[in-house]
């Protein structure tokens, strides 16, 4: 007797081209760093495929890494349908990426089908601002010098007035990468009205099957290029 289909959400990273999406879907879905992908821009959309266990329950995670560059915008808009999570990245030693939120959350906003998605605002590049400040130094002059360009605090707050979770996170390092994904699974669960629609059947066990609208194992792979 098959195994009935595993629980399935979509999941999309967006933020300015090198704010770091590539190197957190790269480093979550793969467990890989590769020092040149900074240099590189996500040329469209990249897709992987993750299963992931949280609290003891398997899920599928179709996770999609668009590009950043505003001359894919109007590609990648079309992704947005049927996502359950969105995760806005934005380069802590980078100004102008965190000033940018406001704009890709609008964006979020038109286009996806579900009020109720689930958001998470990541700070990444945690490693480049630890790795600029003073170990003699206090707390408060680490958080806000070194290669820092946006504080914790800062973005803790803007998270909150946006109704987003916060977390910031290396993925050199793999500090914060798989909890922040763990964190959006589990917000998702708690949001039924954003997966409850998507049940197409139920097994002998009663275990629900949850389906993504638009997404398919079939689909093909864009390459991978750093972000």
């Amino acid at each position: 007797m098959s195994s009935p289909p595993l629980p399935t959400f979509k999941l999309l990273l967006i933020g300015d081209s090198g704010a770091g999406k590539s190197s957190l879907l790269l480093r979550f879905a793969e467990d890989a760093w590769t020092e040149s992908e900074d240099a590189r821009a996500t040329i469209g959309v990249d897709f992987k495929v993750k299963m992931v266990d949280v609290d003891g329950q398997r899920y599928k995670l179709t996770i999609w890494d668009t590009a950043g560059q505003e001359r894919f915008r109007t590609l990648t808009s079309s992704y947005y349908r049927g996502a359950q999570g969105v995760i806005l990245v934005y380069d802590i030693t980078n100004r102008e990426s965190f000033d940018h939120l406001s704009m890709w959350f609008t964006e979020l906003e038109t286009y996806t089908s579900s009020p109720s998605v689930v958001t998470l605002v990541v700070g990444n590049k945690l490693d480049r601002a630890t790795a600029y400040s003073s170990p003699s130094a206090s707390p408060d002059v680490a958080e806000g010098g070194g290669g820092r360009a946006v504080t914790r605090k800062e973005g803790e707050a803007y998270a909150r007035r946006m109704g987003a979770m916060f977390v910031e996170a290396s993925a050199r390092t793999r500090q914060g990468v798989r909890e922040a994904f763990e964190e959006v699974v589990r917000k998702i669960i708690e949001t039924p009205e954003l997966w409850q629609k998507r049940v197409s059947g139920t097994t002998g066990g009663g275990g629900a099957t949850v389906r993504v609208d638009g997404v398919g194992e079939e689909e093909e792979e864009a390459g991978y290029c750093g972000c």
